[in-house]
């Protein structure tokens, strides 16, 4: 529902906000990260499960928490960026933005006139309250909206100064498995393409008067990801800590569970 964008206020600050992925879709786990204390909840709507009803039900279930609703959108479609936004997400991750054609794009269909040109609906949305706040919605989408670009190609990282010099962009993430198979060094993050990349991606964006958006990895956590200048910073995602908690529980690591076909079973 309609509210102060309480992950963005932190970051214009001067604060440092930290969150975690949703892969699940999964409205329990996201009310339970919210209630953990991460600033947001990030809900992939790209590689995660789920589809619009399962994420506005997960939208339902952050509501009740401080965290603030972010969707990781599955691309720069106009139609997907206003639904998402029309469901009441309070700030979008949008991958793989290359050039400055796509990210005018993006800002274009995230705010309404005169920021942008995203179709006007707001009597009838989630975003607005079902239409009891249109007033204060309108009049504070540009100032609420959390946009944070993903940059995860070559051709992206060229671009990086020009994309984060655009009005109404807050966030510049790296997506460093996808720009790093991108640059033909797949995972390869002590590469020195790779990291010739990355200084110029925080050079970039840090000229630019942005905030760096990072993914904890290995070797690189998130004290590190502080250190380096990044205020938005993702911790991990709730599938792979599940997916450890698990494997870690078992008292001796067993092979793994072979599925059985339909004829041995015969």
């Amino acid at each position: 529902m309609f509210r102060p964008n309480r992950t963005k206020n932190k970051l214009l600050a001067g604060e440092t906000a930290f969150g975690l992925i949703h892969s699940l879709a999964h409205p329990p786990v996201a009310e339970l990260i919210g209630l953990a204390g991460y600033d947001f909840v990030m809900i992939d709507g790209e590689h995660g499960l789920g589809n619009d009803s399962a994420h506005m039900a997960c939208l339902h279930a952050v509501a009740a928490t401080p965290a603030t609703a972010v969707l990781r959108v599955p691309g720069h479609e106009p139609v997907a960026i206003r639904r998402a936004l029309d469901l009441g997400f309070e700030g979008l991750l949008v991958p793989d933005v290359r050039n400055v054609k796509q990210a005018r794009l993006v800002v274009e269909n995230c705010f309404y006139p005169p920021h942008g040109k995203r179709g006007f609906a707001a009597g009838l949305l989630r975003a607005s309250d079902y239409g009891l706040s249109v007033k204060d919605y309108v009049e504070s989408d540009s100032r609420e909206l959390l946009l944070c670009l993903m940059i995860e190609s070559a051709e992206g990282v060229k671009n990086v100064e020009a994309i984060a010099a655009i009005e109404g962009v807050d966030v510049i993430q790296l997506g460093p498995f996808d720009l790093s198979f991108d640059m033909g060094i797949p995972a390869q993050f002590d590469h020195p393409k790779y990291l010739k990349a990355l200084q110029r991606i925080e050079t970039g964006v840090k000229n630019a008067g942005k905030i760096l958006g990072g993914v904890a990895l290995p070797g690189l956590g998130p004290d590190a990801l502080v250190r380096a200048g990044y205020r938005m910073i993702t911790v991990g995602a709730d599938l792979g800590m599940l997916t450890a908690a698990v494997k870690g529980a078992l008292p001796v690591s067993p092979a793994p569970a072979r599925r059985t076909s339909r004829k041995s079973r015969r």
